[in-house]
């Protein structure tokens, strides 16, 4: 163990958790508090290490935590102020990570508290520091069943757990709809559903300078958990299930949260990750020497689409075709087809494909249904589990089928989307985003199959372009 002196590197923890009713010592106060503790003592102070919200019971990463574990041990820092003993650890396993870390270091003696009761540097205090770990890990595990068994009861009652951040498109009690909020919350379902992104909706939030409710950036992940939130629904979520209608209004249908999430599952299962450049992409197109699918390959800095060889791609890898002049030709051909008899008819359609989607939905929610009866009885003994497994993975099959129907109906409402003439749409094609255009080709095109060029031919010759009408 080093030698021990005076302290030439001190350093300040300071952490607070989630605590909306004040209640605790806020990070100021403790930066402030313990920099006159260590002024009381002679420690100049190196550094401070400052975890926000975060619980030390919790288990979850304390990042300023770890860092300063690392300054103590790479020798940085020799010597430790804290608020309160619970700041740095309330879980026995940290504390006595801790004491291994600044015994070998030799700074145990250094380690102080501005409440007085921290002194790793005798047994005695040590044990101290032992029992008040245990007495404050029973503490946070008492209040943490306490706040389980109180959600509980809300969930039960449809109730919201207050606390927190807002919900977007509700006030702060959570019972109440924020009316501008929720009409943004309506179009992004109308958008998603008419085949924007994710990406391409946190973009449209950004640029039109719509605020968060925590005053931060927008975020892709936000903008999903927006969208496939039962809560927008008018649905009650508890531990990761729906278990029944909320106290709270409903901003959008049963019906648009059910399509919304199978088509989130959908794209999920499917692991689709096309290049966002390609207009033509997730398996719309096929090879017309093999039948594969093609893929983006680009070369020297042009895009193309080719027929890819190997075991990822089980294609010919003898056919290729620019991106660009294809690109145009299935658009131009999209575009004159939106004039077209039959597409009125499609849309006109809707309707009927909505009651589809109504009743495919309600199989889902059936076969969701089956499956907590399934799991209750497995957990009675009613069935074993050689059993259970079987009849879980039917019904998973059963479940699966129905959400990619519901998914293959979203389709239409890049239809629905569009009141206007081909004629028009196309005056402004050029600003749909990437993510509408592609909704609105999939809507109307099951395939587009590529037949092998002419050596020597410059240009795209449209005869090697076949378009699979879906409507």
């Amino acid at each position: 163990m080093p030698s021990m002196g005076a302290p030439r590197a001190a350093a300040i923890y300071a952490r607070i958790s989630s605590d909306p009713a004040e209640t605790r010592a806020g990070v100021d106060r403790q930066r402030r508090d313990c920099r006159a503790e260590a002024d009381r003592l002679g420690w100049p102070v190196a550094e401070e290490y400052v975890d926000n919200d975060v619980s030390a019971y919790s288990g979850k990463p304390r990042p300023e935590y770890q860092r300063l574990l690392a300054d103590i041990d790479a020798g940085a820092i020799d010597a430790v102020v804290v608020w309160h003993q619970d700041r740095l650890h309330r879980q026995p396993i940290e504390l006595e990570e801790f004491f291994q870390i600044t015994d070998r270091a030799g700074v145990s003696s250094n380690v102080r508290s501005v409440t007085g009761n921290a002194d790793f540097g005798t047994g005695d205090g040590i044990l101290v520091a032992r029992i008040m770990g245990a007495v404050a890990a029973n503490e946070s595990a008492s209040k943490s069943r306490r706040i389980r068994r109180k959600k509980e009861e809300l969930a039960a009652a449809g109730l919201p757990v207050t606390g927190g951040r807002r919900p977007f498109g509700y006030t702060r009690d959570q019972l109440h709809i924020e009316p501008v909020e929720a009409d943004i919350v309506r179009d992004l379902v109308r958008r998603f559903l008419a085949g924007d992104s994710v990406k391409s909706l946190t973009q449209w939030l950004a640029d039109t300078d719509v605020p968060t409710t925590g005053g931060g950036e927008w975020r892709t992940t936000t903008v999903r958990q927006i969208l496939t939130s039962p809560r927008i629904a008018g649905l009650m979520e508890h531990r990761g299930q729906v278990v029944g209608p909320a106290a709270w209004p409903a901003i959008v249908t049963e019906d648009e949260h059910r399509r919304i999430v199978a088509a989130f599952s959908t794209r999920k299962r499917s692991g689709r990750r096309s290049p966002q450049r390609y207009l033509l992409s997730g398996g719309l197109l096929r090879c017309g020497k093999c039948g594969a699918r093609l893929y983006s390959t680009p070369r020297d800095g042009r895009r193309r689409y080719g027929c890819l060889k190997g075991p990822d791609h089980g294609g010919c890898g003898r056919l290729f075709i620019t991106a660009e002049p294809l690109e145009v030709l299935v658009s131009d051909s999209v575009l004159y087809r939106l004039d077209t008899p039959e597409l009125t008819l499609a849309i006109n359609a809707q309707a009927e494909a909505d009651d589809r989607a109504r009743e495919v939905a309600d199989v889902i929610e059936a076969t969701q249904n089956r499956m907590d009866e399934l799991a209750q009885m497995y957990a009675l003994g009613e069935v074993s589990r050689r059993e259970f497994v079987s009849m879980r993975a039917s019904i998973v099959q059963q479940q699966q089928g129905a959400e990619r129907r519901l998914a293959s109906l979203t389709r239409t409402d890049a239809l629905a989307s569009l009141s206007t003439t081909g004629q028009s749409i196309r005056e402004t094609w050029h600003e749909l985003n990437l993510a509408r255009q592609q909704a609105i080709i999939t809507a109307l095109v099951t395939a587009v199959t590529i037949g092998p060029g002419t050596p020597g031919a410059r240009g795209l010759d449209p005869s090697r372009v076949t378009i699979e009408w879906r409507v």
